[in-house]
């Protein structure tokens, strides 16, 4: 009896070491099994406490683990502070914070990373899917309503018989979408309260038009790509939880409007917007984002903005090559936008390349400064080498790499043929030259052919000079090959996750 009265004990202390904050659970290496064992489906944010996407994380990601208590859910969130369980954190290959990851049935072998958006209706929606039906099964008029009032978007299939073809493309729809909760009903009086006369899919929303009515064939492509047009608000501010919905949709052109809502004339402004926005639902995403937010400073200089600037508008292009418009009117009405964007869908604008003024003294320091305006005369030149290093100045790695570009400079200050440079990407773009990541390390060979070489080899004043003196050979690559990756831009979002000293374990980079 003593011995089963201390198991028990221990087996009581062992639960007891999982602490809770806001009922989300605090895991560590000690208790991170054990955790598992006790909550088979457990979702855990690995995050740092200087990281400032978790830290607006924060409220939301306890809202929802509340919510999921309050209704009995087996379901639990928890978290684990990964600069203190540095062990933990690599074991499971977090990169940046914060990485949430979904554990089912206690396997903690292949946890499911978490995909959908940073609000507290997103985070229990999407947990709901994976761990039950696709879709709710709606007897009763009164379940219809509860699902449509406590959701920002509900989509429901009307069906008379759910074992139709139709219904069977509707169910495959819902296991596709993780953000918004389906619901599927043969009642006949859900059909009448709804107005609904015949199989089919009613999509409602607490914005806009209130719903939408699917009427086209009942596919699972035809109707992911109805969800997707009509989940989204017609206007939509850029913000820290609306920034995956906008990101991670199908629509990858967007227009965006910079404009402080403290303005007088904020709201006329948005009238006109949401105005020219009726016309390319679908086709265009029509953003707002509010230019005195600090969040948002970085996002401006993206588009070469100042906040003294604004409002301002600016279109982009989210597929493989990031690409910039600016419209020749800086008047935001509906005609002027309308026109804007039908230029755009009919191919007829012509990319906004940045540049800065050339400095005065941009070939007087042995490493040479290049901007838009300069880059292609310098780099193209037929009897240079040129060595360009394509940087951002908020980039830690970029500024680790300064004193050695530094001195490389010096060593070949006054080379005949060898020029080594530099170019800030964040105010200047090239057309014939795209950068992803910083820094990114470009040879230019003399020569009338205009050939690029990667630089992939090590960053050091050895590594460097070994690649010049063979002509860009030792530790070179065709462009398009590159090594080493840094701080990337893959897309717009991005530009609101880098800090200045972000790394791959030690920055601010959100991996949600």
């Amino acid at each position: 009896m003593l011995k089963l009265f201390l198991l028990c004990t221990l087996a009581v202390l062992s639960r007891a070491d999982i602490g809770e904050e806001d009922d989300v659970l605090v895991l560590k290496k000690s208790n991170f099994e054990e955790a598992l064992k006790a909550h088979p489906n457990i979702l855990v944010e690995f995050y740092a406490p200087w990281c400032g996407h978790c830290k607006a994380l924060v409220p939301e990601y306890a809202k929802a683990a509340s919510m999921l208590k309050a209704e009995g859910s087996e379901i639990r969130l928890a978290k684990v502070d990964a600069t203190e369980e540095a062990e933990l954190a690599q074991e499971y290959g977090v990169r940046g914070y914060p990485t949430i990851k979904f554990f089912k049935g206690g396997d903690k072998e292949s946890p499911k990373e978490y995909s959908a958006g940073r609000q507290a209706d997103d985070i229990v929606n999407w947990l709901r899917k994976r761990t039950g039906p696709a879709a709710t099964t709606l007897g009763e008029v009164a379940e219809v309503e509860s699902m449509i009032v406590d959701n920002e978007v509900a989509v429901i299939g009307f069906f008379k018989d759910v074992e139709s073809e139709g219904a069977k493309a509707f169910l495959n729809a819902a296991e596709a979408v993780d953000d918004v909760p389906f619901g599927i009903t043969s009642n006949d009086a859900v059909f009448s309260k709804f107005e609904v006369s015949k199989d089919g899919v009613v999509l409602f929303k607490k914005f806009d038009e209130g719903r939408n009515t699917f009427d086209g064939e009942l596919s699972k492509a035809d109707l992911l790509a109805f969800i997707k047009a009509n989940q989204l608000p017609l206007v939509i501010e850029f913000t820290e939880q609306t920034a995956p919905k906008i990101f991670g949709g199908e629509i990858k052109s967007h227009i965006l409007m910079f404009v402080p809502k403290t303005a007088a004339d904020f709201n006329d402004k948005m009238v006109e917007f949401k105005k020219a926005s009726e016309g390319f639902k679908g086709k265009i995403l029509f953003i707002f984002i509010d230019s005195e937010v600090d969040d948002n400073q970085r996002i401006l200089e993206f588009f070469g903005l100042k906040k003294e600037e604004c409002p301002a508008i600016r279109l982009i292009t989210l597929e493989d090559e990031m690409t910039k418009y600016r419209p020749e009117s800086e008047a935001i009405t509906a005609d002027n936008i309308v026109a804007f964007c039908t230029l755009f869908t009919e191919g007829k604008l012509k990319p906004h390349l940045m540049s800065q003024d050339i400095p005065e003294d941009w070939d007087k320091n042995p490493v040479r400064v290049l901007v838009g305006k300069n880059f292609e005369e310098v780099v193209f030149d037929p009897k240079k080498n040129v060595f360009v290093e394509f940087y951002a100045p908020w980039c830690g790695h970029c500024k680790q790499l300064d004193p050695i570009w530094t001195k490389l400079g010096e060593k070949y200050q006054d080379s005949a043929d060898i020029v080594v440079a530099k170019m800030d990407s964040t105010a200047n773009e090239i057309e014939t030259v795209k950068v992803h990541s910083f820094p990114t390390l470009k040879f230019f060979p003399a020569g009338d052919e205009h050939k690029v070489v990667d630089y992939n080899g090590e960053r050091t004043l050895e590594g460097f000079t070994k690649f010049l003196e063979s002509g860009g050979k030792d530790g070179g690559a065709p462009a398009g090959e590159e090594g080493e990756e840094d701080e990337g831009i893959d897309d717009m979002e991005d530009l609101d996750e880098q800090d200045s000293d972000s790394d791959a374990d030690g920055g601010d980079h959100d991996e949600l």
